[in-house]
């Protein structure tokens, strides 16, 4: 299976050896560049986006980015990419397995990331093939075997989890020539969570013998934003403060999902203090909603030229050793 190599060092400009603070700040930098919301080419930047959102899923997660560098040696060449005998990803079949599988398209993902790294063409999710409670009295086949349920990863970004979304998929099926694709509709509710899995009817595996076709399973991966981190229905952001601003207080402007709020900051505040916006976090299943913290840092400039350093002297005078 011959698939197209992904260089996520080079999606996000960023050499082999990069450590965890690099990647961060250059999936922030790349991110915000290239927001939909504030690029003037909205549909270059979301496919940009997307990208850059799964080189950072790969290359951000320690584990992920260990199995992405044991690839071998074939990693930097471009086109078309043939992984190396035995390698497998999380939700890959060997081909000899006998199921049938399917691409799609509009989950957010790329191929390379769904073989190695996703969950599509994992078998055996919530059904499919015969069980126990298929089989009559004495043994006996009270029906035809059903088809196996399908898995696939699907991208959904913070502002389609909070208000919930409907995903145009475009399904192919194998060995069935140009009638195998059709078009699904899928729902985003809102509140979903990270890990959550929604389930299309039907849409998995023909069944064999006449019997009722699998379904299709989508695990829902919340898109990595520039600004906030999510811990369920939480947003986190961090603030920075110069050093100024912590000791004599001061308002500053707090991005949401909606608008800028202003926040007050007050006098003394300190790196890790955390100030709570009430009901500015993601939607919750029961209709509630998440908070949104600010999360203060404070940075302190280096002293550049000698009438700064003789103030930053002048304030270890007043306030002591």
């Amino acid at each position: 299976m011959a698939l197209e190599f992904k260089d996520y060092y080079k999606v996000l400009g960023v050499p082999r050896e990069a450590g965890e603070a690099d990647l961060k700040k250059a999936f922030r930098k790349l991110a915000r560049q290239y927001h939909p919301d504030t690029a003037k080419d909205k549909k270059r930047a979301e496919e940009k986006f997307k990208e850059i959102n799964e080189a950072y899923e790969v290359l951000g997660d320690k584990d992920k980015r260990k199995r992405y560098d044991e690839l071998g040696p074939d990693w930097e060449q471009s086109g078309q990419f043939r992984p190396p005998p035995g390698a497998r990803g999380a939700g890959q079949w060997s081909p000899g397995q006998g199921a049938e599988s399917a691409e799609f398209d509009g989950t957010g993902f790329s191929d390379f990331f769904e073989h190695f790294f996703g969950s599509q063409g994992r078998q055996g999710v919530g059904g499919g093939g015969r069980f126990p409670g298929n089989m009559g009295w004495g043994g006996e086949d009270a029906g035809p075997a059903r088809g196996q349920d399908w898995e696939s990863d699907l991208l959904v970004t913070l502002e389609e989890a909070n208000n919930g979304a409907e995903r145009i998929l475009t399904l192919r099926r194998p060995g069935k020539g140009k009638n195998a694709t059709e078009t699904l509709k899928v729902r985003i509710p809102p509140g979903v969570n990270d890990g959550q899995r929604i389930r299309v009817p039907g849409k998995g595996e023909s069944a064999p013998s006449g019997g009722a076709a699998g379904d299709l399973f989508l695990n829902v991966r919340l898109q990595k934003h520039p600004d906030f981190r999510v811990e369920g229905a939480d947003l986190y952001y961090d603030l920075e403060l110069a050093p100024w601003e912590a000791a004599l207080g001061t308002k500053k402007t707090v991005p949401t999902l909606k608008q800028p709020v202003s926040v007050k900051i007050p006098e003394g505040a300190s790196t890790g203090q955390q100030l709570r916006l009430k009901g500015l976090g993601l939607t919750q299943k029961d209709g509630g909603r998440g908070d949104l913290y600010a999360v203060l840092t404070v940075r302190v400039p280096a002293a550049e030229t000698l009438a700064q350093k003789k103030l930053w002297e002048q304030l270890q005078k007043e306030y002591g050793e």
